[in-house]
């Protein structure tokens, strides 16, 4: 397969997982383990979460949409307690890797995000909002679901990435940490790893690409 891009989610790819913050946030609040990012997973195209990555409502609305929907599955949670969860931390190894990636191919990010958030990466604070943009600088376009109005899985944005790429699906190496994700961007023809570890990741990337990684 010739490959002419690669196109890279953010949280859980560049950085580690929002998926670790929210498991912190439940063990220290009594939650049940996975209580967010299931609620989350109910209505995944239109409840408070999806409204929000694509701006449909703004923070003031998530915050009472998510408190209503994390109620009524037993456990009320603020929305905007999760909002500052959100930025994890960059996995420099991961960011060596994009450079390698960048002698050869065209390098994209597509990010569902929130337009409330410190920059594309959702970072934590100001120092952390510059160090994901030192990131964020490296690729040659960030498509943001906060900006589009529309956000993954839905097929549009896929397509508009490969539009503003210039390539066709079949070129295309995608990574993301979600299956949800990958799914309708494997049904249009790209090649798709789900990042389970940042080793895995780096590992099928280089298998992918027949190019070997960064230690």
């Amino acid at each position: 397969m010739s490959y002419r891009a690669v196109l890279w989610d953010f949280g859980g790819v560049l950085t580690s997982s929002p998926f670790e913050a929210f498991n912190r946030y439940e063990a220290e609040h009594g939650l049940p383990t996975d209580f967010i990012r299931g609620v989350n997973a109910v209505n995944h195209e239109d409840n408070a979460w999806a409204r929000y990555e694509s701006s449909r409502i703004d923070a003031a609305a998530f915050d009472r949409e998510f408190r209503a929907e994390t109620a009524a599955a037993g456990h009320e949670v603020p929305g905007q307690d999760v909002i500052a969860l959100l930025g994890g931390d960059v996995r420099p190894r991961m960011v060596a890797v994009l450079e390698r990636c960048k002698q050869d191919y065209i390098c994209a990010c597509l990010t569902n995000n929130v337009a409330s958030a410190r920059g594309p990466g959702m970072a934590r604070d100001a120092a952390q909002a510059a160090e994901m943009a030192a990131v964020m600088a490296r690729f040659d376009l960030v498509i943001e679901s906060s900006k589009e109005g529309m956000r993954k899985p839905d097929p549009r944005i896929y397509a508009l990435a490969c539009e503003r790429i210039g390539v066709s699906p079949a070129e295309v190496v995608y990574l993301d940490d979600l299956g949800v994700n990958l799914k309708p961007a494997r049904a249009m023809g790209m090649t798709t790893i789900k990042v389970v570890s940042e080793a895995q990741a780096i590992a099928d990337l280089g298998a992918v690409l027949g190019i070997e990684m960064p230690a």
